[in-house]
């Protein structure tokens, strides 16, 4: 069998195990080729081939349905499902989505790129098939990290009382198999999987329920409690069981003959069951293998040497100068304490951690329970800085108002990776944080427009009073070196960058570099507008902004936000409020859709927020 020549399941159905295991090492090669080339998500992709290719081999997809959680790792769902020759677009602008996406493919069950949703949307197809009499089985496929989030345990605990036929991988990468994968757990695993020890399981059940009262009951209760001793003796399934979701596992999921006897075994049992799947991360690399979290997600690399192909911007990241920030304000203060949800590296929080591990706390996939429980250290004395992407953030939005904001609690929030982040797409855009911030009651929002400010604006945010936001884009530093000097942070004034008269420009965070351009493009047309940099989305300093409105007529506003509710609408509110209706206001930045996956700069331009856009758009109207 050779991978270019699937063009769907069907044609790996009468291959052998051996044919099968061919054809994993070709996935994988195809997979590290495509990502040292394009970069993406590999660890977690390599991780779950054989796991993809059985699934394929007992299911019958698309009839049958697999939902993915996070859907990162589906690189390999993508080459068995018609998609091989479209491959190398992966993540680029207009290719195939790095993650699952309904409209790519019907194969695409479910879209997603945020965790713990699988088992909840995976329920809900398993309902909504019996209520129409229809006939096919749905598998959710979770990791053990998406198992952290609680979304997860709410949809097991329904699933468990609603008795739904379905089947729930959990696909546990740990670094190392664990003892359980032995010869007893393997034989206990057939056992239990085995068609004729659950026919005899239902007819014993049966027959002691024809026995008169309490003999019949107690005989049930003796049946079932020696096959329940035998599983928590041998096998780490107990909770799942008291669930009503019946366990089988853990087994190796690298073991292709193993996988797909148990799943086709399993696909027929009624109601609930979950498989429990032992993987390596990065397995098939051996530099993703040693440091699956480093390799997890991977720019363009040398697959021989691992080191990055792109080196054009030596600068620090964003990322690395807020946890230099904050490494420093933790050591001087005893009173901060950091949170994360499962992101420490991504968040820059693996700064502080590594020199004051105590100070950082991880708690999972838990974005909800991370905006409580920090609000709880709120209570009792504790700064807590909870540090999470802009995206994920949006998953604790009723947390920040009910928890943390209606008691005006001091909080920091720090959101990474806000506006578009690039090949993610848009199930990782930070498009709408400064819409959902706005809303929030005594929340105080600031965009950094540069790595100094970024800078500033962590060290005040720390003295700040209430819940306190600072967000800002995924990227590098605009230069080398910071200035030596932090700066004090008047809260909600803008800081006039360039004075001039009629056009008046307002950049909100990095969407002020792109003003920049747009300044040197009017001055060569004779026009000669000022350039204010924002800092503050909320509160806005109304003194201020009624100063710059008394000497400008034609008002713009720029950025990374979607334009529904974001800085722009602000601006527009306060001129209303004002009086200022007689201006011009020109709002540039997101639209009300979901931006796709692309090259940052080139996604600006199709939107037409670049600076250069942006200049045109007022030359039209001037």
């Amino acid at each position: 069998m050779v991978l270019k020549d699937i063009h769907s399941p069907k044609d790996i159905k009468g291959c052998s195990v051996e044919e099968l295991s061919e054809l994993a090492k070709q996935v994988r090669e195809k997979i590290i080729s495509q990502i040292a080339k394009h970069g993406g998500h590999l660890a977690s992709s390599l991780g779950v081939v054989e796991l993809t290719i059985a699934l394929h081999y007992v299911f019958n997809t698309p009839d049958d349905i697999l939902v993915w959680d996070v859907g990162h790792q589906a690189y390999v769902h993508k080459l068995l499902t018609g998609r091989y020759d479209q491959f190398e677009t992966l993540r680029q602008q207009g290719g195939l989505s790095g993650f699952l996406k309904r409209s790519e493919s019907p194969y695409d069950a479910f879209g997603a790129g945020h965790a713990s949703t699988s088992i909840s949307a995976a329920l809900g197809f398993a309902v909504a098939r019996n209520h129409l009499k229809k006939k096919h089985n749905v598998v959710a496929i979770i990791g053990d990290g998406s198992m952290t989030g609680g979304m997860a345990f709410e949809a097991l605990n329904n699933a468990g009382i609603s008795n739904e036929n379905m089947t729930i991988i959990l696909n546990d990468n740990k670094m190392s198999i664990s003892p359980n994968v032995g010869g007893v757990s393997k034989y206990l695993n057939r056992i239990i999987s085995d068609p004729i020890y659950n026919k005899v399981r239902v007819d014993v059940d049966k027959l002691m329920s024809r026995l008169p009262g309490v003999l019949g009951s107690r005989f049930r209760d003796l049946f079932l409690a020696t096959e329940n001793a035998a599983k928590s003796a041998l096998k780490p399934g107990r909770f799942f069981e008291d669930l009503g979701v019946r366990y089988f596992g853990p087994i190796d999921g690298h073991d292709l003959n193993e996988v797909i006897q148990i799943l086709d075994r399993v696909k027929n049992f009624p109601g609930p069951c979950l498989i429990h799947v032992l993987t390596e991360k990065g397995r098939g690399l051996d530099l993703a293998e040693k440091n699956p979290c480093k390799w997890h997600a991977s720019v363009p690399f040398d697959p021989e040497s691992g080191l990055p192909l792109n080196k054009s911007n030596a600068n620090k990241s964003l990322t690395s100068i807020f946890g230099e920030t904050l490494l420093d304000l933790v050591k001087k203060d005893n009173r901060i304490l950091c949170i994360t949800g499962a992101m420490a590296s991504g968040c820059g929080l693996n700064i502080v951690e590594q020199e004051l591990p105590n100070r950082v706390i991880d708690v999972g996939i838990a974005e909800e329970h991370a905006v409580t429980f920090a609000a709880g250290l709120a209570c009792n004395g504790i700064i807590p800085v909870v540090a999470i992407y802009s995206s994920f953030m949006q998953r604790a939005y009723d947390q920040m108002i009910h928890d943390v904001a209606l008691q005006n609690l001091h909080v920091v929030f720090i959101l990474d990776r806000a506006g578009l982040v690039g090949a993610d797409g848009p199930t990782h855009h930070g498009s709408f944080d400064l819409s959902f911030l706005r809303t929030i009651p005594k929340m105080t929002i600031m965009a950094p427009s540069d790595e100094n400010e970024l800078r500033d604006m962590v060290t005040a945010a720390i003295d700040m009073p209430g819940p306190v936001a600072i967000r800002y884009p995924r990227g590098n530093a605009l230069a080398s070196e910071l200035n030596s000097e932090v700066k004090t942070i008047p809260i909600g004034k803008p800081v006039i960058i360039e004075s001039g008269s009629e056009i008046l420009l307002l950049g909100a965070g990095f969407m002020l570099q792109e003003l920049k351009k747009t300044v040197s493009i009017l001055r060569t047309q004779g026009k000669n507008p000022t350039l204010v940099d924002a800092r503050f989305i909320k509160p806005l300093d109304e003194n201020a902004y009624e100063e710059l409105l008394k000497t400008h007529s034609i008002v713009v506003t720029l950025e990374d936000n979607t334009l529904v509710g974001g800085y722009g609408s602000a601006i527009a509110e306060l001129m209303s409020d004002k009086g200022y209706t007689s201006h011009k206001i020109l709002r540039f930045g997101l639209p009300d859709d979901f931006v796709e996956h692309g090259d940052v700069n080139d996604l600006y331009k199709q939107l037409k927020i670049d600076g250069e856009s942006v200049a045109q758009k007022l030359m039209e109207i001037l």
